[in-house]
């Protein structure tokens, strides 16, 4: 039975509310879960790094597949199912190989569900004339939810806490999938392979790269920004508001989305967060500061969510609808994969070395993403 528009709405809705709510608990407070399991700094990078690594591997292959077949819901069930099971199995992980291994079955399991869902989102909002960024802005919600009342959920309880709240996340993602709308693509052509077409797309390409560098700045914020507001002498509550605060300025972002779509363009939006980035991690490495840091931490909205929505829509505009998921599982791996594990493999060793100051860092990589976002946006321009 097709949904009416508006339980569309609150069904997709949903899912990026539950699955940003797991996103939110994993990146404030899974590195300390993994600390007071007695994993030094240097391997929780590591470990963080396995994790983004899986989904290079696995969610490109999973999106083809799911292109090839023009099927979207039913393996995100399958994904959200098979995340459960491995995630309940962290309890039992004792020391750094067993869980450097539970996180790579995780995330091979994980990383291709919210690519597929972003496929189906976009495929529904331009059938529909749904709006992307006010769907999207529920797993922002989400997202404060997590980091917001986790830490006060946290604050003077045993740190094995944060494994119960993910893995009850992971098994409300699971049930919202069972939700989603059964909307269904034509498959991709035979003897076009989707993975193939998309990587020898120069253009395609270039977007991506400007994607991931910008993306990646977040890194060290990622895997040590709680860890070194609390070394510091900010509490929980103070971190968990840090967090929250630059999702609400990522939420008044989306809401507005559409207009900044229809006044600058994808391109100009990706360029935008480029710039944001620089300024963002160089003041948040040269000063320790609450007020600063309350200040830089609303560039949140550009240095992630202006990327982002930059980035969605030029997909949605650019790619064929049988091509979404490769398209969308490809920019999930630039983003999220490949660039970002680097970066937090990097990450361990920046912060032992500098401290706060692994920011620096970050502000570097960004100037790199201004120069081929600038690039992007003249070609584009250009067309």
């Amino acid at each position: 039975m097709p949904h009416s528009k508006t339980q569309l709405r609150w069904r997709l809705a949903a899912f990026y509310g539950v699955y940003f709510i797991l996103i939110g608990f994993v990146s404030a407070f899974w590195p300390l879960w993994l600390k007071d399991r007695g994993i030094s700094e240097t391997e929780i990078g590591v470990i963080l790094a396995s994790g983004v690594f899986a989904k290079v591997f696995v969610s490109p292959t999973i999106a083809h597949l799911a292109d090839r077949r023009g099927e979207r819901k039913g393996f995100m069930i399958v994904l959200a199912f098979c995340a459960v099971a491995v995630f309940s199995i962290f309890q039992f992980a004792e020391g750094f190989w067993s869980i450097f291994l539970v996180t790579v079955l995780f995330f091979m399991a994980w990383s291709s569900i919210l690519p597929l869902g972003e496929s189906l989102t976009m495929l529904n909002a331009k059938a529909k004339g749904l709006d992307y960024g006010r769907l999207r802005l529920w797993g922002s919600v989400g997202f404060i939810v997590a980091t917001a009342g986790g830490g006060i959920i946290l604050t003077n309880r045993n740190v094995d806490t944060v494994h119960w709240l993910i893995l009850a996340s992971a098994v409300a993602v699971f049930a919202t999938c069972w939700l989603l709308p059964n909307t269904k693509v034509e498959k991709s052509e035979q003897g076009k392979a989707p993975l193939l077409t998309m990587l020898t797309n120069g253009r395609f390409v270039l977007f991506i790269a400007a994607c991931a560098l910008i993306q990646s700045t977040h890194a060290i914020y990622y895997g040590f920004g709680t860890i070194h507001w609390k070394n510091i002498g900010y509490n929980e509550t103070v971190i968990g508001a840090l967090w929250a605060e630059g999702v609400v300025a990522e939420i008044i972002l989306f809401i507005y989305g559409t207009h900044l779509i229809a006044r600058l363009g994808a391109t100009r939006l990706i360029l935008l967060g480029s710039l944001a980035a620089v300024v963002r991690w160089t003041v948040t490495g040269l000063s320790d500061d609450l007020g600063m840091l309350i200040v830089v931490q609303l560039l949140h909205a550009f240095t992630f969510g202006a990327t982002h929505l930059g980035a969605i829509h030029y997909i949605s505009e650019t790619v064929a609808p049988n091509r979404s998921a490769t398209a969308q599982s490809l920019y999930a791996v630039a983003v999220s994969g490949v660039a970002m594990a680097m970066g937090m493999a990097a990450s361990g060793k920046l912060y032992t070395l500098f401290s706060g100051g692994a920011y620096l860092v970050m502000a570097g990589v960004g100037v790199a993403g201004v120069i081929l976002a600038f690039i992007l946006d003249m070609k584009t321009k250009q067309d």
